[in-house]
This record gives C-alpha cells, sequence and structure tokens, in this order.
C-alpha cells in the first residue's frame, strides 16, 4: 500500500555579508539522474553536484534550487522536514540551508543548521548545502563544524563570510576574515571531498569600493577552488545577464546561478531589501504601494513579476538554472516554477521504497519491507551500518539495527499536533471496535463519528499511496472486523516499470511482486488463522509474534523471501524489498511500542481511553503474510476470511497451535 513568514529575510543567503567556480569531471548520466529526489537505478548516486550541474547545462535541461533556513523551534523542525517532503516531489536539482550564528548551528539541536542539513540529505533524499559562514569562528571550530559535515554525509559547503554580530565587522583571532580564505582553507584540510559554492553580487557588494574590484574578489574566491556561485537577489533580468557577461569576461567560467526572491509580503520585502542593502525598482514599488496591506494581491502580483524575469533569463540562454530563496515559504515559489514548467512532479520511483542520499548509502537497493511506511526510521536504526545490502538482502543471522528510543526527534514525530491527533484518533475511545473504526475511517477516506478525516496513523504519518486502491475493498472488511493492517502490496506479474501505480525503477523494465499483508489481530483471531494456514502452505509463509517476543513462523530457516524484484534492460534482476524473519523481530519492537509513543501517550494516564489501546499493545500480535504464488489470484483475503469462519465456528479442544495465552 504502502499503509498505507517565521524569521524574515536574515535568513536567505542573498542577506550574508561576503566582501571579498568550476571544476569539472566526467561521468555519464540521464536527467533523471540529476533530481536531487529521484535517483534512478542506472545512475550513480555518488555523483557530485557539479557534474549534475554540467550534465544539465549540456544536455539543455533547466534545472531549480530551493534555499531554506533553520527554524526557530522544534515544531517548526517538524513543519519543515515535512516541506522537505512536499517541494522536493518537484524535483530540486538541491536544497541549501542557511547558517545561523545566533541559533547554535553546528550543533545536535533540532533547530540547527547542521541538523537539519543533515536530516535533509540522510532522511528526505535530498542533495544538500550546507552554509558555513566565518563570523566569530576560530579555524579550529570551522574545521570541526566542516568534519562533523563530512561525518553526516554533506558533500557541498556555501562558504560566506557572514554577517557581523555588530555594526561593524570585528576581526576573529585566529579565523577568517574574508570568503575566499574559508574556501582555500577547505581545499587544503579536505581536499576534494566537498563542492563549494560561493555568493554573487549583481550589483556589487555593499561594502566593496567598486562594482569592477567585487567582480575581482569572486574571482579569487573560484581561482581557490569554488565550484560554482549562487548571486543576491535582484529585482530586473537584465541586471543579473550584465553581471553574467562580466564574470565570463574576466575568465570565471564556472555555474553561476541566478537568486530568484518572488516578493510574497510588504513587509518581508522591506526587511529583505534592507538587510541585503538593495534598493527596489521604481516601477515595482509603484505597483506594490498602493496594495500594500493586500498579501494576497502582492502575492500574485510577486509570482507574475519573478514568471516574467525568470522567462527572460531563462529565453537568454545563458542560465540553465534558477536558485530559489523560498523563506521557508512553498505556494509561490512553487507557482512560479508550475508556470515555468520546471515544476515537474515525476511519479516514477528510483525504487519502492525512498532512498537516502547519503554516500555511504549510494549501493543500497535492498531493504525489509515492515519500515515501507517509516523509511526515516529506518534510516535512523541502520545509521551506523558500515554496508548496505546491495543485489540481495543475504542471510542476516544478527542485523544490527540500532534500538529506536528517541520516537521524540522532530524527523522520526508525526508532523500532526497532538491535538490534529485526538480528532483523528478520538478524544474518547469507548472499546477496542472504536480503534477499528479508526482504521476503517484511514483505509475509507470517509471522516470519523467526530467529522474528522483520518490523514494518518502512527505506522504512516502519510495519506495512503496510490497502490492501495488496488486493494481498498478487500481492506476495508478486514479492518472493519479487527484486522488492523499497517502494510499490504498487491500481487504484480510483469507490469512495466513506467506503470504510475506499482512501477519503479528505469523505464524498459518490469515489476513483480507478491501480495503481502501486516496486521494487529487479537489472540483470539490468531487461534485460528494458525489452524487456517496449514492448508495453505507452503504457498503462505507466516510470521506472528506478541509484544512478549512469542512468535510462530513457517519461514525455512529463518530465510528471507523476496516480495518484490524487477527485471530491466542491461542489469542483474533486482530485488529490493524482503521479508525477513530476523528483521521482523526487531521491526515487532517498534511496531508495539508505536500504539504506546504515539497513541496511548495522547490521553491521560489511567484514562479508559489509555487503557484500550494499552491492552491492545499487550494483548495482540503482529503477523506478516506472503503469498509466494504471484501469478495467481491473491490467497491473503481468502486466509482472513477462513480465519473468522473458523472463528465464529463452535470451539475446538485446545491443542498445541493455540497462543491464546500469552507467555
Amino acid at each position: 500500500m504502502v499503509n498505507h513568514f517565521q524569521r524574515g529575510g536574515s535568513s536567505c543567503q542573498s542577506c550574508k555579508s561576503d566582501s571579498s567556480g568550476a571544476s569539472n569531471s566526467g561521468g555519464e548520466s540521464s536527467k533523471e539522474s540529476s533530481r536531487c529526489s529521484t535517483p534512478v537505478l542506472d545512475a550513480d548516486r555518488s555523483d557530485r553536484l557539479r557534474d549534475k550541474m554540467r550534465r544539465r547545462t549540456e544536455s539543455g535541461d533547466h534545472w531549480f534550487s530551493l534555499e531554506f533556513f533553520p527554524p526557530r523551534t522544534a515544531s517548526g523542525a517538524v513543519n519543515l522536514i515535512s516541506r522537505f517532503d512536499r517541494m522536493g516531489s518537484g524535483g530540486p536539482l538541491f536544497i541549501d540551508i542557511t547558517w545561523h550564528p545566533a541559533g547554535d548551528p553546528g550543533s545536535d539541536k533540532e533547530t540547527s543548521s547542521m541538523m537539519i542539513a543533515s536530516t535533509a540529505i540522510n532522511y528526505c533524499g535530498l542533495e544538500t548545502v550546507l552554509h558555513l559562514t566565518c563570523c566569530n569562528q576560530t579555524k579550529d571550530k570551522i574545521i570541526g563544524h566542516l568534519a562533523k559535515a563530512k561525518h553526516l554525509g554533506l558533500k557541498n559547503i556555501m562558504a560566506l563570510r557572514g554577517d557581523p554580530v555588530e555594526a561593524e565587522w570585528e576581526e576573529e583571532e585566529g579565523g577568517f576574515n574574508y570568503a575566499v580564505d574559508l574556501v582555500k582553507c577547505i581545499r587544503s584540510d579536505f581536499d576534494d571531498y566537498f563542492d563549494i559554492c560561493v555568493a554573487g553580487y549583481p550589483t556589487g557588494h555593499p561594502e566593496a569600493q567598486s562594482y569592477d574590484k567585487d567582480l575581482r574578489h569572486l574571482k579569487e574566491k573560484v581561482d581557490a577552488g569554488a565550484d560554482f556561485v549562487i548571486s543576491q537577489l535582484f529585482f530586473r533580468a537584465d541586471t543579473f545577464l550584465k553581471f553574467l557577461d562580466d564574470c565570463r569576461e574576466i575568465g570565471i567560467t564556472c555555474p553561476i546561478l541566478p537568486g530568484i526572491f518572488p516578493i510574497q509580503g510588504y513587509q518581508s520585502l522591506r526587511q529583505l531589501v534592507k538587510l541585503s542593502k538593495l534598493e527596489v525598482p521604481l516601477e515595482i514599488m509603484e505597483v506594490i504601494e498602493p496594495i500594500k496591506d493586500n498579501d494576497a494581491a502582492i502575492r500574485n502580483y510577486g509570482i507574475h513579476q519573478a514568471v516574467e524575469m525568470c522567462r527572460v533569463l531563462l529565453d537568454s540562454g545563458k542560465v540553465p538554472g534558477l536558485h530559489f530563496y523560498t523563506l521557508n515559504r512553498e505556494v509561490a515559489t512553487i507557482e512560479v516554477l508550475r508556470q515555468l514548467g520546471l515544476w515537474t512532479e515525476d511519479p516514477r520511483r528510483p525504487l519502492p521504497w525512498a532512498v537516502s542520499a547519503h554516500p555511504k548509502r549510494k549501493v543500497e537497493d535492498v531493504r525489509p519491507i515492515f519500515w515501507a511506511s517509516r523509511p526515516k526510521s529506518y534510516i535512523y536504526r541502520t545509521q551506523d551500518w558500515d554496508e548496505f545490502p546491495n543485489g540481495r538482502w543475504g542471510n542476516s543471522s544478527s542485523p544490527a539495527f540500532g534500538e529506536l528510543n528517541d520516537y521524540y526527534l522532530f524527523y522520526l514525530k508525526s508532523k500532526s499536533p497532538k491535538e490534529a491527533l485526538l480528532q483523528m484518533w478520538s478524544e474518547e475511545l469507548v472499546n477496542e471496535e472504536s480503534v477499528f473504526e479508526i482504521f476503517t475511517c484511514y483505509i475509507t477516506g470517509q471522516p470519523n463519528r467526530s467529522g474528522h478525516k483520518v490523514m494518518c496513523l502512527p505506522w504512516n504519518d502519510e495519506s495512503l499511496a496510490p497502490e492501495t486502491n488496488l486493494l481498498k475493498d478487500e481492506l476495508e472488511k478486514v479492518n472493519r472486523r479487527g484486522v488492523l493492517t499497517i502494510n499490504s502490496q498487491p500481487s504484480i506479474n510483469g507490469k512495466a516499470s513506467t506503470d504510475p501505480i506499482v512501477g519503479w525503477g528505469p523505464a524498459g523494465g518490469y515489476v513483480f511482486q507478491k501480495a503481502y499483508l501486516e496486521f494487529f489481530t487479537s489472540s483470539e483471531n490468531v487461534n485460528a488463522l494458525l489452524k487456517v494456514l496449514k492448508k495453505y502452505e507452503p504457498r503462505v509463509n507466516y510470521h506472528i509474534v506478541n509484544v512478549h517476543g512469542h512468535n510462530l513462523t513457517n519461514a525455512p530457516d529463518f530465510q528471507p523471501n523476496a516480495v518484490t524484484w524487477g527485471i530491466f534492460p542491461g542489469r542483474e534482476i533486482v530485488q529490493p524489498t524482503v521479508v525477513d524473519p530476523v528483521s521482523f523481530m526487531y521491526w515487532k519492537d517498534e511496531a508495539f511500542t508505536l500504539w504506546i509513543e504515539q497513541w496511548a501517550k495522547l490521553y491521560e494516564d489511567e484514562s479508559p481511553s489509555r487503557m484500550i489501546i494499552k491492552y491492545i499493545y499487550d494483548n495482540y500480535f503482529l503477523v506478516n503474510l506472503v503469498d509466494n504464488d504471484f501469478p495467481l489470484e491473491n490467497c491473503l483475503w481468502q486466509v482472513i476470511d477462513d480465519m473468522f469462519e473458523l472463528r465464529d465456528a463452535p470451539p475446538e479442544p485446545f491443542n498445541d497451535t493455540t497462543v491464546a495465552e500469552n507467555p
């Protein structure tokens, strides 16, 4: 299924003071491999950002990138990660995260620049550029930040001088005073590991002695090792095009990206202009002043103005990509990109699960199916692995999954606040059937008894995947009767890899799936299920476990079972999803704990609602079923029907397969 304006203008790179390129390398790949959010199987995910830019430029494909700033609060961090996922779907080449000295930017705080950038690359799969400034930092501290960024998988740095803390710049003893010194430091201490971006100023830096001298400072930064340039914002296309021509004339040959700021509000524009020391052209102010109190009108004008300016830039043939200062907002930027034809939500998936952009995971192409709806959790629990499965899962008798005790981490929390969760999952539960109803509402999309749609569950923080529609009717039936599904997939026998619902991988291939169903259910149902399953062996593999670890399976020698695979031109068979009995025992701890951490804790201690969830946690079983005969019609629904029929029949004497009493 799988089941199922915050800180004003100072946040954008355009406001960073910087008073003071092009390294090329080979490698061929498709346009899709350059989308930061959608690498493909036949692309080398270790490709450098500068190489992606070069290939897109040579192919004539335009691209865009997005800038964000760290939020102030933990809830803001949760919201920003959700925005990464949404805006990442449009195919940015990269995003960048600004550096804020006042926010302890290099720390492990959830609101720090370092952690936001790390989350973007590791958990959202986005090519990410981390800003780094010289402001109030010694060389040793800067090197420490760079080493940490490298350890976290970050490969791109935007080197800036930074804004002075006081009115005037004060030299830091043992530090750097110019961005060019920071570039030299990065190249000296980290060789060619990082791709380096620097800032350019289309009208000259406010502190520069002249426009020409500022161009020379930019040339020095590129000569010192910078790979590309992002410009400060501007309001007229000809301003940037002249700057670009002037840069080329003095020998700056690396990519130079225009910084685009869609005007979104009167006050944010005034603050941004004040910080960046720019003047807004008279023709723009004449339009904005009469409508300064109408935010919608200003936003619509800002979209129009940005689209017209961007079209001139792209039509010039000199500008292959655009960089957007989003101010952590999405509506205006996405609308500009849609009108330019640059926003492309490609339904194709590189793999059936969400990929990470961390360099050490570039070969990873196999995962257990259990975390299909919680990919960030899987990445977190496997972050310390030295190697990742490639080609096949193998016989993992002891995979070292890290403990998941940190449910509070902002990238693992639900993006919905407590109030919204209570509306969806009920302010007050009456009995177990109340829980059945919530699961059913999630599947059907119908409002619950309080009139609220159930948009997520603890095991899936998103709406249902399109693949679920293939199973929706059957899922509704079983959830109503207490088979609480958290993961499922239909059987697929040779669908095109470009299929918009079940396809994945590069074009020209075919994908296959075994039917899979994973659910919580009562011990009474499990007693009946175990008897029913005898007549479905060996066609159906099962694994049944409770929170105490009492488990039953017919998996041969605890071997993994491939449940998704694909065949593609010029490649061996790819099997990216498996049911692994050993991993399932790690997953069950997380799956059961989500009942408590995400749901029960919404209610007061000892309240009836909390006790109902606690009863399910203590007494229900987690079950997975695999129908191995994928060319045939899915038999798992018949298995469940048989289970209900036997359960409702007159009771039989106790036997060895009965598990009604938990150990």
